[in-house]
Protein backbone atom coordinates (compact mmCIF):
# COMPACT_ATOMS: atom_id res chain seq x y z
CA UNK A 1 0.00 0.00 0.00
CA UNK A 2 1.31 3.48 -1.12
CA UNK A 3 2.25 6.03 2.42
CA UNK A 4 2.70 9.54 2.63
CA UNK A 5 6.00 9.63 5.04
CA UNK A 6 6.89 12.46 6.90
CA UNK A 7 10.54 12.08 7.26
CA UNK A 8 12.27 14.17 11.16
CA UNK A 9 15.84 14.31 10.50
CA UNK A 10 17.82 14.24 13.35
CA UNK A 11 21.09 13.35 14.99
CA UNK A 12 19.02 12.46 18.15
CA UNK A 13 21.72 12.58 20.20
CA UNK A 14 20.07 12.05 22.18
CA UNK A 15 16.23 11.30 21.18
CA UNK A 16 14.26 13.31 23.66
CA UNK A 17 10.65 13.95 24.46
CA UNK A 18 10.60 17.00 22.33
CA UNK A 19 11.34 14.85 19.24
CA UNK A 20 8.58 12.43 19.92
CA UNK A 21 6.13 15.64 20.62
CA UNK A 22 6.32 16.27 17.60
CA UNK A 23 7.02 13.22 15.62
CA UNK A 24 3.47 12.36 17.18
CA UNK A 25 1.62 15.33 16.65
CA UNK A 26 2.62 14.94 12.81
CA UNK A 27 1.49 11.22 12.13
CA UNK A 28 -1.33 12.30 13.60
CA UNK A 29 -2.19 14.83 10.63
CA UNK A 30 -4.86 13.64 8.21
CA UNK A 31 -2.61 12.96 5.39
CA UNK A 32 0.36 11.40 6.97
CA UNK A 33 0.54 7.66 7.13
CA UNK A 34 3.73 7.66 9.06
CA UNK A 35 6.77 9.43 10.38
CA UNK A 36 10.40 7.90 9.85
CA UNK A 37 13.01 9.75 12.34
CA UNK A 38 15.88 9.86 9.69
CA UNK A 39 19.24 9.67 12.16
CA UNK A 40 21.82 11.72 10.32
CA UNK A 41 25.13 9.77 11.18
CA UNK A 42 27.26 13.31 10.07
CA UNK A 43 24.86 16.42 9.63
CA UNK A 44 27.40 18.96 7.39
CA UNK A 45 26.84 21.60 9.83
CA UNK A 46 27.86 19.91 12.74
CA UNK A 47 31.19 18.73 14.60
CA UNK A 48 31.02 14.98 14.21
CA UNK A 49 33.14 14.38 17.61
CA UNK A 50 30.43 15.81 19.52
CA UNK A 51 28.06 12.82 18.38
CA UNK A 52 27.82 9.04 20.03
CA UNK A 53 28.62 6.64 17.64
CA UNK A 54 25.63 6.04 15.00
CA UNK A 55 24.32 2.90 16.51
CA UNK A 56 24.27 4.27 19.57
CA UNK A 57 21.61 7.01 18.82
CA UNK A 58 20.20 4.23 16.78
CA UNK A 59 19.31 1.64 19.19
CA UNK A 60 17.94 5.29 21.60
CA UNK A 61 15.41 6.18 18.73
CA UNK A 62 14.28 2.43 18.64
CA UNK A 63 14.15 2.41 21.64
CA UNK A 64 12.10 5.77 22.21
CA UNK A 65 9.56 4.89 19.19
CA UNK A 66 9.01 0.78 20.09
CA UNK A 67 5.51 1.04 21.46
CA UNK A 68 4.32 3.45 18.64
CA UNK A 69 3.39 1.95 14.93
CA UNK A 70 3.14 4.89 13.46
CA UNK A 71 6.34 6.47 14.33
CA UNK A 72 9.85 4.38 13.43
CA UNK A 73 13.45 4.77 13.02
CA UNK A 74 15.84 4.86 9.93
CA UNK A 75 19.17 4.38 9.09
CA UNK A 76 19.07 5.24 5.43
CA UNK A 77 22.07 7.63 5.52
CA UNK A 78 24.31 5.02 7.59
CA UNK A 79 24.36 3.37 4.24
CA UNK A 80 25.24 6.51 2.17
CA UNK A 81 28.14 8.74 1.61
CA UNK A 82 29.12 11.09 4.19
CA UNK A 83 28.62 13.45 5.19
CA UNK A 84 24.82 13.08 3.78
CA UNK A 85 22.73 15.92 2.30
CA UNK A 86 18.92 16.00 1.86
CA UNK A 87 18.33 15.50 -1.62
CA UNK A 88 20.67 12.40 -1.61
CA UNK A 89 18.64 10.86 0.64
CA UNK A 90 15.07 11.97 -0.62
CA UNK A 91 16.43 10.42 -3.95
CA UNK A 92 17.36 7.00 -2.90
CA UNK A 93 13.89 6.79 -1.00
CA UNK A 94 12.18 7.78 -3.88
CA UNK A 95 13.91 4.96 -5.94
CA UNK A 96 14.02 2.53 -2.74
CA UNK A 97 9.99 2.98 -2.41
CA UNK A 98 8.55 4.57 -5.54
CA UNK A 99 5.19 4.13 -4.66
CA UNK A 100 5.39 6.32 -1.00
CA UNK A 101 5.14 9.62 -1.18
CA UNK A 102 7.61 11.79 1.18
CA UNK A 103 7.27 15.42 3.63
CA UNK A 104 9.77 16.85 4.76
CA UNK A 105 9.97 18.03 8.89
CA UNK A 106 11.25 20.64 10.05
CA UNK A 107 11.07 23.78 12.40
CA UNK A 108 11.12 27.06 11.31
CA UNK A 109 14.62 28.13 11.88
CA UNK A 110 15.56 25.52 9.49
CA UNK A 111 12.74 26.75 7.28
CA UNK A 112 14.42 30.07 7.19
CA UNK A 113 17.79 28.78 5.90
CA UNK A 114 16.40 26.32 3.38
CA UNK A 115 17.29 28.19 0.24
CA UNK A 116 20.71 27.61 1.05
CA UNK A 117 20.52 23.88 1.13
CA UNK A 118 21.76 21.52 -1.90
CA UNK A 119 19.70 21.65 -4.52
CA UNK A 120 16.57 23.30 -2.62
CA UNK A 121 15.03 23.65 -5.38
CA UNK A 122 15.20 20.37 -6.25
CA UNK A 123 13.56 19.53 -3.18
CA UNK A 124 10.68 21.70 -3.34
CA UNK A 125 9.86 20.22 -6.94
CA UNK A 126 8.77 16.97 -5.48
CA UNK A 127 8.24 17.15 -1.97
CA UNK A 128 5.95 19.08 0.67
CA UNK A 129 7.65 20.93 3.77
CA UNK A 130 5.76 20.23 7.27
CA UNK A 131 6.87 23.63 9.26
CA UNK A 132 6.60 23.37 13.15
CA UNK A 133 7.18 26.26 15.44
CA UNK A 134 9.79 27.37 16.86
CA UNK A 135 10.98 29.74 19.42
CA UNK A 136 12.40 32.70 18.09
CA UNK A 137 14.71 35.44 19.50
CA UNK A 138 14.43 39.15 18.52
CA UNK A 139 16.60 38.95 15.45
CA UNK A 140 14.93 35.94 14.11
CA UNK A 141 11.47 37.55 14.45
CA UNK A 142 12.56 40.38 12.50
CA UNK A 143 12.81 38.30 10.15
CA UNK A 144 10.03 36.40 9.76
CA UNK A 145 8.49 39.03 7.68
CA UNK A 146 10.71 38.29 4.86
CA UNK A 147 9.46 34.13 5.56
CA UNK A 148 7.32 33.83 2.80
CA UNK A 149 9.52 35.99 -0.06
CA UNK A 150 12.31 33.48 0.62
CA UNK A 151 10.00 30.14 -0.24
CA UNK A 152 6.42 30.32 -2.00
CA UNK A 153 4.10 29.70 1.00
CA UNK A 154 2.44 26.94 -1.47
CA UNK A 155 5.23 24.70 -0.62
CA UNK A 156 5.04 24.39 2.83
CA UNK A 157 2.26 24.03 5.65
CA UNK A 158 2.84 25.24 9.09
CA UNK A 159 1.51 22.97 11.49
CA UNK A 160 0.02 23.40 14.47
CA UNK A 161 2.11 21.56 16.66
CA UNK A 162 3.30 22.54 20.51
CA UNK A 163 6.05 25.06 21.09
CA UNK A 164 9.15 23.01 22.14
CA UNK A 165 12.69 24.91 23.67
CA UNK A 166 14.06 21.04 24.58
CA UNK A 167 17.74 21.21 23.29
CA UNK A 168 19.48 17.64 23.02
CA UNK A 169 23.10 20.03 23.79
CA UNK A 170 20.80 20.81 26.91
CA UNK A 171 20.43 17.68 28.04
CA UNK A 172 24.25 16.74 27.01
CA UNK A 173 25.67 19.62 29.13
CA UNK A 174 22.98 18.49 31.85
CA UNK A 175 23.93 15.19 32.36
CA UNK A 176 27.56 16.45 32.20
CA UNK A 177 27.06 18.41 35.21
CA UNK A 178 25.76 15.44 36.94
CA UNK A 179 22.05 16.36 36.42
CA UNK A 180 18.82 14.65 36.83
CA UNK A 181 17.22 14.62 33.15
CA UNK A 182 14.63 11.60 33.57
CA UNK A 183 11.38 13.82 32.65
CA UNK A 184 13.60 14.69 28.94
CA UNK A 185 13.67 11.59 27.80
CA UNK A 186 11.69 8.67 27.79
CA UNK A 187 12.41 6.07 30.39
CA UNK A 188 14.02 3.11 28.13
CA UNK A 189 16.17 5.89 26.54
CA UNK A 190 17.37 7.62 30.55
CA UNK A 191 18.16 4.20 31.69
CA UNK A 192 20.15 3.35 28.67
CA UNK A 193 22.00 6.80 29.05
CA UNK A 194 22.35 6.25 32.56
CA UNK A 195 24.10 2.63 31.97
CA UNK A 196 26.16 3.13 29.53
CA UNK A 197 27.71 6.46 31.35
CA UNK A 198 26.77 8.35 27.77
CA UNK A 199 27.57 12.95 28.12
CA UNK A 200 29.26 12.31 31.07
Amino acid sequence: MNKTIGLFFGSFNPIHVGHLIIANHVVQLEHIDEVWLVISPHSPHKKKDSLLPDLNRLYMVNLAVEDNNKLRASDIEFKMPQPSYTIDTLTYLKEKYPGNEFCLIMGEDNLRSFHKWKNYERILSAHKLLVYPRVLTGQEIDKEQKLNTIIDPEHFEMIDAPLMKIAASFIRNSIGQKKDVRYLLTEPVWKYCDEMSFYR
